[in-house]
């Protein structure tokens, strides 16, 4: 609990939830937000309708490389500042404060709190990238990290120990950053669940006029169109997986008919809400990934299990090489891997991070981190050293397409894999399965989280307005593919990714305004 006496509490602001809502055709909207996000949304839709797909790219991706080439340091000692942030607080007294008060308790289990918030922070990726990232990296497909020779032994140590950096501390950090502070102002200081909130410290009253709503503005549109990308890069993958198993060839109506399926199963989840949809998918995406883990662990065992300690000593021995910016000689190869993932990070960051705010009630701010921070990163180590291990091993080995011909194709490079070991056939089916379902949990948490926002941090906000949303971001999707196909795709996540130079100022905003509320706490 908090001292009566402290100025950031709501009690000391004007301010109630949902006094700038407007009640319409069952929607219950915060007026400016959601008008002027719905706005923006349908500008760029008209723009990317106008303007050829190629030429949209190539400017999107103009901007996009200007401002990692320019910012590439102030990114990577962003994500620095981060971790040592998140660690500071997980050893310091502020630890033990507990997120909704002292006598709040958790109102999910640990097994299904766990599942929902890595759905939604990175289940998707790592069934993209496990198998195509350690492999690029090994065989030099665009540069080596820390320039590497490409196909030797170091190499393979090198590409374990630089896929774990990218999907490790860091990226989680981030996300952990936003949540915590989220879910401290919301459940212990009483402010709407909203990114706005997060800067009372900073802007008193202002922050619930213009400043405010441009900040929730912005978390809408990266949310969205972060979404939108994923919904369009997902699909790739499994109308990829559908064409390498079943023979059904990867044409851009078959994508559309896997984002139409895929937002059409997120709507009934979103409907039925947290309880009913979201965690119910979640906890199923979790039984189907560590059945597949174990039964890859199990039939590819030498390379799969041998591999855990030599991802976790590359992980170690590189980590603060690869996070130092300076003086490097392989500038093209983190500007275009860590720069580029770090950006992407911190635009999906007020989606992920509210959304394991929303779930994240009762913890202690230790087992918050713990929770947020570490678990998911020694489970990333698990997942990333028997998928990765094994494509390593068989690039190595020269066997199979990955050790013929390379990485041709990002997106079926986790189907190349499975077909060198038993069952790879089952596997590839198991496997374009749960893609489906990580998609779904990311669309129907995104919608919850922009219903949240837009509903001026109502986190019940009306079921039309939940379907809205949820079917948007597959309209988005699937309109981009259908006009420009991947190079649309890619317009899009370049400009998302964009956004990230702003929100990385946002959040180091939010450490600086985070200890402001949490010194007020009761020691």
């Amino acid at each position: 609990m908090s001292h009566p006496e402290d100025k950031y509490s709501i009690e000391n602001t004007d301010y109630t939830i949902g006094q700038d809502n407007v009640q319409k055709w069952g929607f219950d909207v915060h007026n400016p937000v959601f008008g002027t996000s719905a706005a923006l949304i349908l500008l760029f839709l008209a723009a990317v309708l106008l303007v050829e797909p190629a030429t949209a790219k190539a400017s999107l991706d103009g901007i996009k490389w200007d401002i990692i080439g320019s910012f590439d340091a102030f990114f990577m000692w962003s994500g620095n500042i981060f971790v040592l942030f998140c660690l500071v607080l997980f050893f310091s007294p502020f630890g033990k404060i507990r997120l909704g008060g002292d006598t709040a308790r958790a109102e999910h289990s640990m097994i299904s709190w766990l599942a929902m918030l890595f759905a939604a922070g990175m289940g998707i990726g790592l069934m993209f990238w496990a198998v195509a990232e350690p492999v690029a990296y090994l065989t030099g497909w665009y540069k080596t990290p820390l320039g590497v020779e490409a196909n030797t032994p170091e190499a393979a140590r090198m590409a374990m120990g630089a896929t774990m950096y990218h999907w490790g501390l860091h990226p989680w950090a981030i996300y952990a950053v936003v949540a915590l502070s989220l879910a401290f102002f919301a459940y212990n200081k009483g402010l709407p669940l909203s990114i706005r909130s997060i800067f009372y410290p900073l802007l008193g009253d202002r922050a619930w006029g213009w400043a405010g709503h441009i900040v929730d503005i912005l978390a809408v549109l990266a949310t969205l169109f972060g979404l939108a990308t994923s919904l369009g890069l997902g699909a790739q993958q499994a109308a990829s997986g559908l064409q390498h198993v079943f023979g059904i060839e990867s044409t851009v109506t078959v994508q559309i008919l896997v984002i139409v399926a895929v937002t059409l199963l997120a709507i009934v989840s979103v409907v039925r809400g947290l309880e009913g949809g979201v965690k119910v998918l979640s906890n199923i995406n979790m039984l189907v990934a560590v059945g597949l883990l174990l039964f890859v662990a199990v039939v590819a065992f030498g390379p799969a299990i041998a591999n855990i300690p030599v991802t976790i000593g590359a992980y170690l021995e590189n980590i603060i090489p690869l996070s130092n910016p300076h003086g490097r000689e392989d500038e093209a190869w983190f500007q275009g891997w860590t720069v580029f993932y770090w950006a992407w990070w911190i635009s999906w960051s007020p989606f992920v991070g509210m959304f394991i705010a929303r779930v994240s009630k009762g913890r202690t701010i230790r087992e918050f981190i713990a929770g947020v921070l570490l678990v998911p990163t020694a489970v990333t180590i698990i997942w990333m050293s028997v998928f990765g291990g094994i494509a390593i091993e068989q690039v190595m080995a020269k066997v199979g397409a990955l050790g013929t011909e390379g990485l041709t194709d990002v997106p079926l490079a986790m189907f190349q894999m499975f077909d060198q070991l038993p069952l790879g056939h089952v596997l590839s089916v198991i496997a374009i399965v749960l893609v489906l379902v990580f998609f779904i949990t990311s669309s129907d948490s995104g919608s919850l989280v922009i219903d949240s926002i837009t509903a001026g941090g109502k986190i019940d906000a009306p079921v039309p307005q939940r379907i809205f949303w949820a079917a948007i971001e597959g309209a988005i999707a699937a309109a981009l593919l259908w006009i420009g196909g991947t190079e649309a795709i890619q317009a899009l996540q370049a400009g998302a990714i964009s956004t990230g130079l702003p929100f990385t100022f946002v959040l180091l905003l939010m450490c600086v305004s985070l200890v402001m509320g949490l010194r007020t706490e009761k020691r």
